[in-house]
């Protein structure tokens, strides 16, 4: 039965060790904590590539929660270049998000995985050509300068990157709003239709036997039945029946087509009627025309948008209607082998996303934007972010592409969400208020250790997250693992990242004392540029080597961990790491290369590329170097030191410059013999005082 506590909780929420606390204490915020039950709190751990047996985590599931939501009116981008509002949206849709190719990020479809709402404090963000976005503060989006939350500040405990006026965001900007497709709009789209592609016309000769042999004929042939099934249900409610039938079968490269007709003299020349030319043609009348000739005779070929006709009056009518509703449009003449003239529509894929939303064509195969690039014009440059001073349901999603495009903008969304379903929660605001951890941590790893099987190895804290995220503040777990492991004498290793080990000094000297205990504090990168773009709201460089410089002169053995090693990015630094860690205190150093198994290598790619551009092509080639042409290389004793010419260079520059140092160069945390554990007298224990 789960249990709910209050807990605190960080501003930023997006990684526990991206964080520092001036005051070492976590900032307040109410979360949710569910527990789990588990009966064991030990992990084995069979890798011959890590230097350690044994770990404990005393949380699992989500460590931090993310809140990127928007308000529910936000148009999306939909896979067939319509717009649906953001609260609608169901899972499985197929939208539109982005991803990076080469130097441009470009569209691509992707699935709609998860779905939810909340409510939080609105902000309202403005752009110069009047695009307005309604979102929460922790949303994040797309801009000339990388990932950017909608605020922040640039230090203390809401330190993270935020938007500025100076930013511009990635996109086309506001869509146009859908309008209503009334009877004019049906009206003028049969128009289009009709006078662009069907057959309509009177044939007459004489027929013996008969006093009248004219033959009155409609007739609408097309390969897309999106078209053809709107057309003739625009026909219907105008009491104009008509019959299907196929036109022609497929073909070799040749699709199926098939028709509508009637031969009816009232239907045909109530259809002559239906398309004459209006004298003073409404807004929706030509709305509807140019979705209609549009389906019957545009193209929008390598991002060109055109529509063709032979007839003057089809082409003077569509270039007066893109010009009346706003449009950029000129007449191509024919060329020399031509003998159709073009209107062509300028303004780029905005004016095009515009064009669409404004007169929505039936023929969705045209608006297929997968591949075209993305661009951050002038005009997409934030004007303002205010408070609205409210809040506001809002909802968000989780897509394939970790993105989606809202209101034009590329827009950020949490991928790790669905991930929390496995824990029979959802992925909405569970995600977002619900935390797993293990209550009876500490009790669970004294049982281990009354076990007979147990001889004392090293535990290490924690292998796969760190255990002194935020939560660890209020609920003590981690510091009652090492209590116990102080009562048994048992060796420890830990790695961390945050400031908040510096507050269980005590029990870590204890632990120095009576058995063994090391601190292996990470600081992969000392460029304060690369550290920002790579670990945008990490804890600074300089604020872990204080760490490390603390700890050892509380007689704490404490090393530093230049992991990973990303090649070309940060291996010319691993000198200034090892220099600077010995100066505060540090005895000990490892590395790990970069590893990038499954579906992590485009995720890694796709920030590098967004985040250090000019970089980028040098890191993967060198990764490639050290892996045998390849990004990654899973085999044991590879995957995290690499192979080859270059990984033996990073790892002798390594070794040397350790060993020059005085820095024992050795893995995670080298093991321990058993002979300081033992298991304490039952009529008394260990106490710290608390």
């Amino acid at each position: 039965m789960a249990r709910f506590l209050p807990v605190s909780n960080p501003p930023s929420r997006f990684d526990s060790t991206m964080l520092e606390y001036d005051d070492g204490e976590a900032p307040d915020a109410e979360v949710t904590v569910y527990e789990d039950q588990s009966k064991s709190i030990l992990s084995a751990n069979d890798s011959p590539d890590v230097g350690f047996r044994w770990s404990v985590n005393p949380y699992r599931g989500c460590r931090h929660a993310c809140a990127y939501c928007l308000d529910g009116g936000t148009p999306i981008l939909m896979a067939d270049g319509s717009t649906r509002d953001l609260a609608s949206i169901r899972v499985g849709d197929e939208i539109y998000g982005t991803a990076v190719e080469g130097a441009y990020r470009r569209y691509r479809r992707t699935q709609v995985l998860a779905h939810w709402q909340t409510v939080k404090p609105a902000y309202r963000v403005k752009l110069a050509d009047g695009t307005e976005l309604v979102a929460s503060a922790d949303h994040r989006f797309l801009t000339d300068r990388g990932w950017k939350h909608v605020t922040g500040s640039e230090c203390g405990r809401n330190r993270r990157p935020f938007l500025t006026t100076a930013n511009r965001l990635i996109g086309t900007g506001a869509f146009a709003r859908c309008e209503a497709m009334t009877a004019e709009y049906e009206r003028g789209y049969l128009c289009g239709m009709v006078r662009g592609d069907a057959l309509l016309k009177t044939f007459r000769h004489q027929r013996a036997g008969r006093a009248n042999g004219d033959q009155h004929q409609f007739r609408l042939a097309l390969v897309d039945l999106d078209a053809l099934r709107r057309t003739r249900a625009y026909l219907d409610r105008v009491s104009i029946a008509t019959r299907e039938f196929v036109f022609k079968e497929a073909c070799g490269s040749h699709a199926r087509m098939e028709g509508i007709r009637t031969h009816a003299l009232g239907n045909v020349d109530r259809i002559r009627s239906i398309i004459e030319w209006p004298a003073m043609p409404t807004r929706d009348w030509r709305r509807g025309f140019l979705a209609g000739i549009f389906d019957a005779e545009g193209s929008r070929s390598r991002g060109v948008f055109r529509i063709s006709n032979t007839d003057t009056s089809i082409v003077n009518a569509t270039l007066d209607s893109l010009r009346a509703l706003g449009f950029d449009a000129v007449l191509e003449p024919p060329g020399p082998r031509a003998v159709a003239s073009n209107v062509r529509m300028r303004g780029g894929l905005r004016e095009q996303l515009r064009f669409v939303h404004m007169t929505n064509p039936a023929i969705r195969r045209k608006w297929n934007l997968q591949g075209s690039a993305l661009r951050h014009p002038k005009r997409l440059q934030v004007s303002s972010i205010e408070r609205l001073g409210f809040d506001l349901l809002m909802f968000d999603i989780t897509t394939g592409t970790g993105d989606f495009i809202a209101n034009g903008v590329v827009s950020h969304n949490c991928y790790a969400r669905p991930s929390h379903e496995y824990l029979s929660f959802g992925a909405g605001t569970d995600f977002e208020r619900k935390i797993v951890v293990k209550p009876r941590a500490p009790e669970l790893l004294r049982e281990s250790f009354e076990k007979k099987s147990w001889k004392g190895e090293l535990v290490v804290f924690s292998g796969i997250t760190d255990c002194y995220q935020p939560l660890e503040s209020k609920l003590r777990l981690t510091r009652g693992c090492l209590e116990v492991c102080a009562e048994y004498r048992n060796p420890v290793g830990i790695i961390t990242k945050s400031p908040v080990i510096e507050r269980d000094i005590d029990v870590l000297q204890e632990l120095a004392r009576v058995a063994s205990v090391r601190v292996s504090v990470s600081a992969p990168f000392w460029d304060p540029d690369v550290a920002k773009a790579m670990e945008p709201t990490v804890t600074t460089p300089e604020r872990r080597m204080k760490i490390i410089e603390t700890l050892a002169k509380a007689g704490i053995p404490t090393g530093v961990s230049v992991s990973p090693i990303v090649p070309g990015l940060n291996d010319d630094h691993l000198g200034d790491v090892l220099e600077r860690a010995r100066d505060a205190g540090a005895h000990h150093a490892f590395y790990v290369l970069l590893r990038l198994p499954g579906p992590v290598k485009d995720v890694f790619e796709k920030a590098l590329r967004e985040k250090l551009p000019l970089r980028a092509e040098k890191v993967l080639r060198r990764l490639r170097e050290a892996h045998d042409g390849k990004l990654y290389d899973a085999s044991f004793g590879a995957r995290g030191r690499g192979h080859g010419v270059y990984a033996d260079t990073i790892r002798m520059l390594f070794e040397r410059t350790a060993k020059r140092c005085g820095l024992s160069a050795d893995e995670l945390t080298q093991y321990v013999a058993p002979s300081t554990f033992r298991r304490p007298s039952k009529h008394g224990q260990t106490s710290f005082g608390f």
